[in-house]
């Protein structure tokens, strides 16, 4: 039957033209990050906390806690370096169309021959830094741990604690970084008066600084030596009871207290703007928002940033069958075998609410999107730079935003594209001579659109075409006509101009291919490989369909439409059965690269359905490749094979990365550390209960065995709706959808006798659907 019912109250705040419900901020053990001992090593211990800006590791250790602490736009490179600058740009005139000409005459090139040709030696990237570490000798405290030591990380309210008992008294420690104050704070407490005590200093690898202490205020400021970056952080201590001192070395002591609290602010003047990618002296902001912290109780600091958190987080539930044993997470870990235990359906949901608070943590307005470590770095020179790759990295990590009712969090990454754009036109104009925007494999926040020299990792101009989708995927989830004419459209069409110039013949068949083009991160360099045609596909295909949305100019529409019809769509089924990766048969059965780049039509694209050929070749050379991989790419196999509706599958990848490629402070594990693999993991659990990626609302599309019943509540799905079901016996029982748009929806579940229900819905109504309607 279905029911209709009013828009349930919704008191959330309208974000993007998005009304989407505030949480109750509950918490519970099913949300929580638990420890008996201190960290001792930061990427495998560490618990994070961030505010999008800022990010802090906490480590819990007793005599001398410890915070590793970021900002976002702390960087090396650009503008200034002392190696010079040049955003990647220079290649030589002629270059590529020689290698075109090549390849058109031997059809595959070895990539260091094109990297010889098109390549040249990267100068002032850069690499993102460490703040620099927050340091706070307590006196008296323990040497180690005893039975009463728990360290943890709540899901739900962000917050992580510390507690401990030790000469007849409680001690608790609490630390957050609040979006609404802008700052990483944490309080000391000790349930007797007049215990708290404790010295707080500033360690950094950075000479290029000074730290002085005044009053209750410690002040890091300094210039990097390689770009003149100028940087600054203050923290203020405000105690209840007992004095605060500053020290001539640059510390506060608090002495006496019955609590006390930090506040540390930081930033740098940086800007996003090309060419300079300066702004003015961080110094007046910083002092602004840590005096203004300062200035509030910390229960108001706590409760604001709490609520903040919830209203966000709050909004996604998810129960498959878990029942949180009383063990610390990393021996839930240690003990996790993927079959049927609850235990193990714990840890399966721990993991996916922790990429949504991840996302939150490093993904918040006014910084940049979050990086192949989110905001938290403990290192000057940290593992790939710390950077943007952009031949999938950056994208996997906003692929649980929208589906996960996480919106708010793309706004960094719409900018960053934005941003963009000016580089991007320099280096499509000087390397390929055509209109338009390009970046090639990865970037920093310099604007580096241009190329390297690493053979196997420099050549991907696709992916500026890739990074727009994301921006169209917010407005197929919206219907914002407004973001998708002011913000998406114009990225996307500029991109589209670009390949409308740089698509060349194929002498082959007439076809319009990418050349060269280059299958990431293996194999020869060819014309129009499968990713690369595939990727062109889906920016055309939105590009005409927003185009037709907002009336565009019918010129441009034809002209892209035209191309369209040309275009090699970058789907062939080889010898052995299997989707190609090239458009020669050049496949290897027995290849097992992390890479399946020829998928790209699957997922995140859409042109292949289930049921298609083209599905069962992309299940053929998804099975030749196995089931290993790093975290990240066990991720995307993840949600390859949720969208071909092999659940077991698809929660077999689930399985793999939490047994192999998952830390004990659950971070993902490439190796070394980065974060995409955990927005992977959560978008593609999401894409086993849910897909609309086809204009119909599936559910349960690809439910596991192993999750024989469940609720989840609050997912998001393409045409503006949110989405509960609840099942049991592998089979949907109970669906609620709630509409935030005027329309027409295209129910899929096996509620219906005919497996599909067509409903006319209206903006604020809830639609209730159960079995045998």
């Amino acid at each position: 039957m279905t029911s209709t019912t009013g828009a349930n109250g919704a008191h959330g705040e309208q974000i993007l033209g998005e009304p989407l419900e505030a949480a109750t901020g509950d918490t519970s053990d099913d949300l929580l990050l638990w420890y008996r001992r201190p960290a001792e090593d930061w990427e495998r211990e560490s618990l994070p906390v961030g505010n999008g800006a800022l990010g802090a590791s906490v480590y819990g250790t007793l005599r001398a806690e410890r915070l590793t602490v970021n900002e976002k736009s702390l960087w090396t490179g650009g503008p200034g370096s002392a190696e010079g600058y040049d955003h990647g740009n220079g290649t030589t005139p002629g270059a590529l169309a020689a290698v075109q000409g090549r390849l058109e005459g031997e059809g595959t090139l070895p990539p260091p021959a094109v990297a010889a040709a098109l390549g040249r030696p990267r100068r002032g990237y850069g690499a993102y830094q460490v703040l620099g570490d927050l340091l706070i000798a307590v006196p008296g405290a323990p040497a180690v741990p005893d039975a009463s030591y728990r360290r943890s990380l709540d899901l739900a309210t962000a917050l992580a604690r510390v507690g401990y008992t030790h000469q007849g008294a409680t001690w608790t420690r609490e630390f957050l970084a609040s979006h609404p104050a802008g700052v990483i704070a944490g309080r000391f407490h000790a349930d007797r008066p007049g215990r708290t005590g404790f010295t707080l200093s500033h360690t950094s690898p950075h000479a290029d600084r000074t730290v002085t202490a005044d009053g209750d205020r410690l002040t890091v400021r300094g210039r990097l030596a390689d770009n003149g970056l100028r940087f600054e952080a203050q923290i203020r201590v405000v105690a209840q009871g007992g004095t605060v001192t500053a020290g001539p070395d640059g510390t506060l002591t608090v002495s006496g207290a019955d609590s006390a609290h930090f506040v540390l602010a930081a930033g740098t003047d940086y800007a996003d703007t090309y060419p300079a990618y300066r702004g003015p002296d961080p110094h007046a902001t910083v002092t602004a928002t840590v005096d203004a912290a300062a200035a509030l109780p910390w229960a108001r600091l706590r409760a604001d940033h709490v609520a903040d958190h919830g209203a966000l987080f709050g909004r996604v539930s998810l129960d498959i069958g878990q029942r949180p044993p009383d063990r610390p997470t990393d021996e839930l870990l240690a003990s996790y075998t993927g079959g049927t235990a609850p235990a193990d359906r714990a840890l399966e949901a721990l993991s996916f609410q922790y990429g949504r608070y991840l996302l939150i943590a490093s993904s918040r307005a006014g910084s940049l999107p979050a990086n192949l470590q989110g905001v938290w770095n403990d290192s000057t020179a940290p593992p790939w730079a710390g950077d943007y790759h952009t031949n999938i990295n950056l994208q996997m990590n906003y692929w649980p935003a929208e589906v996960t009712a996480l919106p708010e969090t793309t706004v960094p990454y719409d900018r960053f594209v934005e941003a963009l754009r000016a580089p991007g036109r320099v280096t499509a104009r000087e390397m390929f001579g055509a209109p338009g925007w390009v970046v090639h494999n990865e970037t920093n926040p310099y604007g580096f659109t241009g190329v390297h020299d690493w053979a196997t990792a420099f050549w991907f101009p696709e992916a500026a075409a890739w990074l727009t989708q994301q921006l169209y995927e917010h407005h197929r989830f919206s219907g914002c006509t407004d973001y998708l004419r002011d913000t998406a459209y114009p990225v996307m069409k500029e991109a589209a101009v670009f390949w409308l110039a740089a698509l060349r013949t194929d002498p082959r068949d007439g076809t319009l291919v990418v050349t060269p083009g280059y299958s990431p991160e293996h194999g020869d360099f060819t014309a129009g490989p499968a990713m690369s045609q595939q990727i062109v596909h889906d920016l055309f295909t939105s590009t005409l369909e927003a185009s037709r949305t907002l009336g565009d100019d019918p010129g441009f529409r034809r002209r892209l439409k035209d191309a369209l019809d040309r275009l090699d769509p970058g789907l062939r089924i080889g010898s052995w059965g299997q989707l190609q990766e090239w458009k020669e048969d050049l496949d290897d059965p027995d290849d097992t690269h992390r890479h399946v780049s020829h998928l790209f039509a699957l997922h995140p694209g859409r042109q292949i359905t289930p049921g298609s050929r083209w599905a069962e070749a992309a299940a053929v050379s998804l099975t030749a490749r196995g089931d290993g991989g790093t975290g990240w790419s066990r991720a995307w196999r993840l949600a390859f094979w949720a969208r071909l509706h092999d659940g077991d599958r698809a929660h077999a990848m689930l399985r793999g990365q939490l047994r192999t490629s998952t830390l004990p402070n659950l971070w993902d594990n490439h190796p070394p550390f980065q974060l995409d693999g955990n927005f992977g993991a959560t978008a593609g659990i999401a894409e086993m209960l849910l897909q609309s990626h086809h204009g119909a609302v599936e559910i349960l599309p690809a439910l596991p065995a192993v999750w024989p019943g469940g609720e989840v509540r609050g997912l998001r799905a393409r045409g503006g709706v949110r989405v509960d079901i609840a099942w049991s016996a592998g089979a949907a029982r109970r669906v609620v959808l709630r509409a935030e748009r005027t329309g027409t929806l295209t129910v899929r579940s096996t509620l219906f006798a005919s497996g599909e229900r067509v409903l006319d819905v209206r903006a604020g109504e809830s639609y209730t659907l159960t079995a045998g309607g």
